[in-house]
Parts: C-alpha cells; sequence; structure tokens
C-alpha cells in the first residue's frame, strides 16, 4: 500500500468553495488561504446559529500503543461512510501540533485512504493558529519580565511566576531555564520553563471560548503569578488581554477543508490530551452542529484521558449533550494490553489478545457512567486473524454493546459502511441521559480521587507536600470550584505507563497542581508526564525532506 502521503498527493481536491457549497456556506462567509483552505467568518454562525443542532457523537478510544490506534482515522473514515449513506455529516478535529509531527507519533490527519486533506498544510503550519496561539503566548511571558524590569509597581515575585513560555516543538531542553542572564540591560535571572504550546492556557482559552468577547474575558482571567504577599496577579493587571486578543483575531475563526473523499471537515484548535483537555474548539463543535444532521468529533488518547475531560470541561462550559460515543479499539493494543511485546503484536495471539480485552472492558464501563450509549469500533488491521475478530465480536456481545469492523484506512469511506450504520442504529435506538461524573463545587480532593477511583480504577491517592501546599493556596484564593483536568501517561488507566490492562487498587500520586483560570480548570499532574515532550531516538524528522520538485517526502 503507498504512504500516507503518497496517497494524499495522488488525490484531486476540490476547490473549498465546492467544499462549502455542499453545507450551505456562502462565497462570502469564507476566508480563502489558498484554493484548499478557508476560514468561517462570524457571520456565518449567526445566519445559522437558530439552526436545529446535529446528533453529537464522540470518538474516543482504548489505551493506545506509541503508534496511536487510529482513532482520527477512524473519526475521518466514518465521516465519509456516513455521507456515503446519505447521512449528512461534517466531522470537526483538532490541528496537529509540530511536536509529534517531528516525533514519534505522526501527524494527525489520518492514515491511509481515511485522510483530510491538504495533509501536508494540515500537519505542518496550516492557516498559522499554532503559531498565533505561541505568539500570544510568549507576548504575555514578555510582557510579565518587562514589568518586573521597569520597576515592577505590582509587586510581582518572580519566584512566584507561574506563566511559562510555549514552543510548538518537542524540546526536552527547555523543561527548565533560567532567563535574564547577561548583565543588569538583559533583565532580572529567574526560572522559568517552555510548555509545548499545545499545552498553553492560551491553547485551552481558544479551545473553550465561546466568542471573541468570551475570549477577552478569559485571556483577562490567566492567573500569571503572586505578588510577595501572596495576593494573585492576573493578565488584565498588566492589561494584557488587549494585546493577546489582538494576536488571535483570526486563529478563534474555525477553519473549513475536506477529507479524501471531498467531505466537510473543521479542523480548530490542538489541545494535547494526556497533559491538557483533548478536544478540539468549541467554536467549531457550535458550527459543525449547525451545519450538518450528525457532527462526528474526537477527543484525544483514550477514554480516560480525552473522553473523560470532553464530557467533564468541554460538554459542561459548552452545555453539549452527545448522542453517542465510539470507542475505538485495535487487536494489537489489546494484545499489548495483555503483556504482549511491541515487537511481537503483530502476530496472531489470541491468548494475550484474551488478558488484554479487561482494557476494552473497563473503557465501555466508564463510558456508560456518563450515560450514553457506545459502540466500539474494531480498526482493522491485514495482520488481524478471523479468529482474533470473532473473539472481540463475542466479547462485545456479551457486554450488550454493538461493535462493528472499520476497514477504512485501506478502504476509505467504503471500509465504514458497517460502522455507520452500526451507529445510525445505536441512536435511533437508544435515549441518551448524559450527565458529568462529578460536581464542581465539590472540593479539589474529592473530584481528583472520583476519578481515580470511578474512572482508573485507583485504591488509594497519594499528594505531594507540593500539591498538598497548592491545593490549600487555590481554596484560600477561592479558585477550586472548577473541573480539573489531569495530565497522566495515555498508556495506562493509572499513572504508570507500564501498568496495562485493567489495574485495579493501585495508588496514584498527585505530583502538582496548576491553575487554568482563564481557561476555566485546574490541571492536575499525575506521576511524571512532562507538559514538554521530548524527541525519541530516531524522530520522524529524520526522513522528512523536499525533493527536486519541491514537493515534501517522507511526511508519514
Amino acid at each position: 500500500m503507498p504512504t500516507d502521503i503518497q496517497i494524499a498527493q495522488k488525490t484531486k481536491l476540490k476547490s473549498i468553495a465546492q467544499i462549502a457549497d455542499k453545507i450551505a456556506i456562502n462565497p462570502d462567509e469564507l476566508e480563502l488561504y489558498g484554493n484548499y483552505k478557508a476560514k468561517l467568518k462570524p457571520e456565518l454562525y449567526q445566519r445559522i446559529k437558530t439552526g436545529k443542532d446535529a446528533k453529537l457523537i464522540l470518538v474516543t478510544a482504548i489505551n493506545p500503543t506509541p503508534a496511536g490506534e487510529g482513532k482520527t482515522t477512524t473519526s475521518i473514515g466514518l465521516t465519509m461512510a456516513m455521507n456515503r449513506i446519505k447521512a449528512k455529516t461534517v466531522l470537526a478535529i483538532r490541528e496537529p501540533s509540530l511536536g509529534p509531527c517531528f516525533g514519534i507519533k505522526g501527524g494527525a490527519c489520518g492514515g491511509g485512504r481515511a485522510q483530510v486533506a491538504p495533509m501536508e498544510d494540515i500537519n505542518l503550519h496550516f492557516t498559522g493558529d499554532i503559531h498565533a496561539i505561541t505568539s500570544a503566548n510568549n507576548l504575555l511571558s514578555a510582557l510579565i519580565d518587562n514589568h518586573i524590569y521597569h520597576g515592577n509597581q505590582l509587586k510581582l515575585d518572580p519566584r512566584q511566576v507561574l506563566w511559562k513560555r510555549a514552543v510548538d516543538l518537542n524540546d526536552r531542553n527547555l523543561r527548565q531555564v533560567v532567563v535574564g542572564l547577561g548583565g543588569k540591560s538583559q533583565g532580572f535571572p529567574r526560572e522559568d520553563g517552555f510548555n509545548i504550546s499545545v499545552a498553553s492556557e492560551i491553547m485551552a482559552i481558544l479551545c473553550l471560548a465561546q466568542n471573541l468577547e468570551d475570549l477577552k474575558q478569559r485571556l483577562k482571567n490567566i492567573l500569571i503569578g503572586y505578588t510577595y504577599q501572596g495576593r494573585p496577579i492576573f493578565a488584565s493587571d498588566l492589561q494584557a488581554h488587549k494585546p493577546l486578543a489582538v494576536l488571535l483575531k483570526d486563529a478563534i475563526k474555525p477553519n473549513l477543508a475536506q477529507t479524501l473523499e471531498h467531505n466537510p471537515v473543521l479542523i480548530h484548535g490542538g489541545p494535547f490530551a494526556n497533559i491538557a483537555h483533548g478536544c478540539n474548539s468549541l467554536i467549531a463543535t457550535r458550527y459543525g452542529l449547525k451545519l450538518a444532521d450528525y457532527l462526528i468529533t474526537e477527543a484525544g488518547f483514550g477514554a480516560d484521558l480525552g473522553a473523560e475531560k470532553f464530557f467533564n470541561i468541554k460538554c459542561r462550559i459548552g452545555q453539549l449533550k452527545p448522542d453517542a460515543v465510539i470507542l475505538v479499539a485495535t487487536i494489537r493494543s489489546l494484545k499489548y494490553n495483555g503483556g504482549l511485546s511491541l515487537s511481537k503484536i503483530t502476530t496472531p495471539n489470541l491468548a494475550k489478545l484474551k488478558k488484554g480485552i479487561v482494557n476494552l472492558k473497563k473503557h465501555i464501563q466508564n463510558l456508560k457512567k456518563f450515560q450514553i450509549p457506545v459502540v466500539v469500533a474494531i480498526n482493522h488491521f491485514p495482520f488481524d486473524s478471523p479468529a482474533e475478530v470473532r473473539y472481540i465480536r463475542s466479547y462485545c456481545a456479551d457486554l450488550k454493546v454493538p461493535a462493528a469492523v472499520s476497514k477504512v484506512c485501506a478502504q476509505g469511506g467504503a471500509g465504514g459502511i458497517e460502522l455507520a450504520e452500526t451507529l445510525l442504529k445505536t441512536i435511533k435506538t437508544n435515549q441518551t441521559n448524559f450527565q458529568p461524573l462529578y460536581q464542581t463545587n465539590t472540593s479539589l480532593e474529592k473530584k481528583i480521587e472520583k476519578l481515580a477511583r470511578n474512572i482508573y480504577g485507583a485504591g488509594l491517592v497519594n499528594y505531594t507536600a507540593k500539591a498538598r501546599a497548592q491545593i490549600a493556596k487555590l481554596e484560600s484564593d477561592r479558585m477550586d470550584k472548577l473541573p480539573i483536568c489531569v495530565a497522566k501517561t495515555q498508556y495506562s488507566l493509572s499513572d504508570d505507563p507500564n501498568l496495562l490492562g485493567s489495574p485495579q487498587g493501585f495508588s496514584v500520586t498527585v505530583r502538582e497542581l496548576r491553575i487554568s483560570h482563564g481557561a476555566g480548570f485546574v490541571v492536575v499532574l499525575l506521576g511524571d508526564v512532562m507538559t514538554m515532550p521530548g524527541l525519541p531516538a530516531k524522530p520522524a524528522a529524520e526522513n522528512i525532506d523536499l525533493n527536486s520538485k519541491g514537493s515534501i517526502c517522507g511526511l508519514f
């Protein structure tokens, strides 16, 4: 089979105006970025906002292998399949980060014949949204240090500056740095650090803002640090929200692209799910709900991360009501969760599959706690044996959960017809009674322990002394009555990436808490998860190049 980029480059795309016309978007409601990309103007939403909402379907997954399990590929392929059977469907997904593009996991445009396009543009700079977010993040850093340099009228304690710089690359050397070296004219030396841009609070704010005015209010509410006396200092104290909003004035507009089968796709925002809240923008979701009969969206990594945050953060803030969940599972990941080494997961092994399938069961149980119907999508690979596929189908049937095989990577929309029909039947015959898992007005510890026990399966939650002190500070500043956004490993239900399957009764350690006051949640760091990833021993960047004709090659 050709590589992803070879398939994409051989596909003749339609103009973005033709794609927009499929969902009744007028040419004057587009801001064109070449022939195949556009931003949607706010005037469009004003025209469509009173229309009926589409059915909202979330795509999530079991705990993955390091290569991922095809959640985005499934989302794209399902969208194409739905449109093939005349179910008017739009897809809303996140923008890729350059970090994984040049790292190990690859891009976020799907794979095989289930991709969004133009994949090179989308995987790299696209319409510049992440660059704008990075610039806004670092402008705030510059304004903070400039304020300290020029007299520090707010008495901001340099030792208690919470705001970090950002770059959209995996660079472990930037996790902890010292800035301001070089003498008096260079500023005051202090410890600092970088997050990857997709973990920046600016990214979360953009993705949770309801509109431009809400964006500005959230930017005002960013907590940047504390005074020497412990008083909170916000971005509004520096009047920083105004220029930040200017930098984000175009980035807040959703992007329109297409699948390889010319279906409309909204691609906007890109927070990671293991270290951020893992969902595309609320604005793009709202557009999609008004432009189709079905809106498919995804949440990053496993359901213990992305789906949980989609339900408890995004749906709560946006007052969304999902109608169904697609849970993507692969035979290779289930065997990996059963203890089979990565080097052997493409070899049929029913015994390891039977051992690892408890991971699928746990995710099904977790999703049902939100009172939403679940459909299992078996993302099929050529090395999957018929016996392994039959076993998963039978297992799901015993759990009274519908399952369908998806072959969209190899076959495009045609390979997702069974999944699409199963989804439509499930929506038709099942009612959703969606409820978040916890109430925000409870204590931080109760919210953390609710997730740890009910979603992860933990028996004990430990807190470092630093975390205890941070909880006490948030409570005293009355910043604790917010949703929580847990940052932890994506490879396990626990905070230990090596604890696979469906562990029970283990302990998790809350290492640190960070307030994203503008975004409207508290970040809870479990275990050793980093908000600035590093590159692997052999990064994907080594294979990416331009050929003699100026075309990109090696991009997956």
